[in-house]
């Protein structure tokens, strides 16, 4: 009787480490299949944050109506927002001007049109909302001339605005990602109004300046010195005190311009419209919108700035984060700074710009818009903002007397 009891133990106690070493392989597998899984999205995202795109479709138009002078809009947080923003579109007008909310439902705005469309306004379906406004220099109806910066990739296009009298105060405006000079425009009238000579610049690979050899962004780490290449310009052709303006990521341009350029000395101040301060903030707060695991944006991270991660994204070299955070480095800052940041800005979280408002109350002015969305402060409330600038820079001594 014992015998075969323990032929029988025998085979279930040889089965017992195969069935082990079985369901062991299987979970070897499941989980290289889910680190591929994570590496993967992690390095899409990563690519995503590096690699230049176009403008994209965020917004269904449902109807045109040319002869009373409106569109109708699907309802999302930007489209209800009052105010005159910009429409890109497909179509009969490639750009629109529109104006205030005249009707709105759960699903759709209908907005004043500013732009004339012709005939029934044959456009396509999708758009893309912006707060530009403005889309050319001659809109602004102030003298203009295109010049070129010549930077280390090469002459970057740029408008300069003369002011109405001789000045040694300059304002350089430095766009956003994704986006182009025309970003800027907004705030050309207010610098000329207080005297100010205003120089609308590009960057590398921003798709109206010349290509880096990767062709991917830096997130300012080298973008910066383009901004520096037109402060040079600005200081060839007189300016003695520069004001700095950057919209998003052009903020983040301005931060480490102030932090490293040569030409410091003629750096009077920092504008930052919705400003890219820290981007381990912003790209955690993308993830969250996102829904991403926290895995896979900390490898996002890990990618950006890192040597193997650049040769897998082609970006050249590592993007210096921690170089890049203002807040972290905020003991070296020596410019006054005023930071225009909504609260609810919906794409840059406006939590490093209050964290490094609270790391140099001695140097950084804080004006903390609610509702105004990301670089659509002008849009929102013209008056406010406006006067915001004008305010910060009679201050400083630096508009015209």
């Amino acid at each position: 009787m014992n015998a075969p009891r323990r032929a029988a133990g025998a085979r279930a106690s040889r089965r017992g480490p195969t069935g082990i070493r079985v369901a062991l392989s299987a979970l070897s597998l499941a989980l290289a299949a889910s680190a591929a899984a994570l590496g993967a999205v992690s390095y899409r995202v990563a690519r995503t944050v590096v690699r230049p795109a176009g403008r994209l479709p965020d917004v269904k138009i449902t109807r045109v109506d040319a002869a009373a002078q409106t569109i109708t809009l699907q309802r999302t947080p930007d489209t209800e927002l009052p105010g005159r923003y910009g429409l890109f579109t497909v179509g009969s007008a490639s750009y629109l001007r529109l104006g205030a909310v005249v009707a709105a439902d759960e699903t759709t705005v209908t907005r004043k049109l500013l732009t004339h469309v012709p005939g029934d306004g044959d456009l396509a379906a999708e758009a893309a909302f912006s707060g530009w406004y403005y889309d050319a220099p001659d809109q602004l109806r102030r003298e203009f001339r295109d010049v070129d910066i010549d930077t280390g990739v090469g002459a970057c296009p740029a408008w300069e605005f003369p002011a109405a009298a001789d000045t040694d105060v300059w304002v350089i405006q430095v766009h956003g990602r994704g986006t182009t000079r025309a970003e800027t425009l907004r705030a050309v009238p207010v610098f000329h109004d207080l005297g100010i000579t205003s120089l609308v610049v590009s960057y590398r690979n921003d798709g109206e300046a010349p290509h880096s050899a990767s062709g991917t962004y830096a997130l300012g780490a080298t973008e910066w010195r383009d901004l520096d290449a037109a402060i040079g310009y600005a200081r060839r052709h007189g300016a003695r005190r520069v004001i700095v303006m950057g919209w998003s990521m052009g903020g983040a341009l301005a931060l480490q311009a102030a932090l490293e350029s040569p030409h410091a000395d003629v750096i009077a101040g920092l504008v930052l419209e919705s400003p890219v301060v820290d981007w381990r903030t912003v790209l955690t707060y993308q993830g969250r919108l996102m829904r991403l695991p926290a895995p896979v944006v900390a490898l996002a991270q890990s990618t950006i700035v890192s040597n193997w991660g650049a040769a897998v994204l082609r970006s050249g070299e590592p993007i210096p984060l921690d170089r890049l955070d203002a807040v972290a480095r905020a003991a070296e800052l020596r410019h006054p700074v005023l930071i225009l940041h909504s609260d609810d800005d919906g794409f840059v979280p406006s939590d490093a710009s209050h964290a490094l408002a609270a790391a140099r109350p001695d140097l950084v002015t804080m004006e903390t818009f609610s509702g105004a969305r990301h670089t659509k402060l002008w849009n929102y409330d013209e008056t406010r903002w406006s006067d915001a600038i004008r305010d910060w820079v009679r201050a400083r001594g630096l508009a015209r007397p």
